[in-house]
């Protein structure tokens, strides 16, 4: 990934998508969800007392309806990512840690991978505020960008803090869910997706 601990950079070996579907990377958000599925990449992120000290979150995070190629890899930024292992592989020849990075290979039909890691993700604000930002996600082949899902749920747990802003805003192809301890988000878009939840303290 290029920014942050939750947003993976994938590349593709002897993938041939259709290339009316490609963007040139800005971002859009999709009203209406595509009619084949795309890869849908989940998160849950769960922050604790500790977070708003050392700004460690624990991440567990799965991919389904990858795209059938034969090499791929996950790639997390170098420092912002720990303790990262692999704890689902599904149609899938060989999943592996590689340093901050998954590098998968033989992916096959219906493949699902997911792993579990510590993200160095939360940030403090001047004004006492915090701010948890993720991404770039993106589903890109070359230059061009793809269809792609992202959903997320942050728990809140003993952090202290609660919800009190997110970017984007609530729109079609992007909904935004409210719970007691925690936000849920699903997105539905190509091009590149950067998300910002800002949280103040109880």
């Amino acid at each position: 990934m290029h920014l942050d601990e939750d947003a993976p950079d994938w590349t593709w070996d002897d993938f041939d998508p259709d290339t009316d579907e490609v963007s040139d990377g800005e971002l859009r958000f999709l009203a209406e969800r595509p009619a084949e599925a795309v890869h849908h990449h989940h998160n849950n992120v769960t922050l604790a007392a500790r977070s708003r000290i050392d700004g460690w979150v624990r991440l567990r995070q799965c991919h389904t309806h990858l795209d059938a190629v034969a090499r791929a890899q996950v790639l997390f930024r170098a420092g912002y990512i720990r303790n990262l292992t692999v704890t689902e592989s599904r149609n899938i020849g060989r999943a592996w840690v590689e340093d901050h990075s998954v590098q998968l290979t033989d992916i096959g039909k219906d493949a699902r991978l997911c792993i579990d890691a510590e993200s160095l993700a939360l940030v403090a604000n001047a004004d006492g505020s915090y701010k948890l930002s993720n991404g770039p996600f993106m589903r890109r082949f070359l230059d061009g960008y793809y269809p792609m899902r992202v959903s997320s749920e942050v728990t809140l747990a003993g952090s202290g803090l609660r919800f009190a802003g997110i970017t984007p805003l609530h729109q079609p192809g992007f909904s935004v869910e409210l719970t007691s301890g925690s936000i849920r988000f699903d997105a539905w878009f190509e091009g590149r997706l950067h998300t910002e939840i800002r949280l103040v303290p109880d």
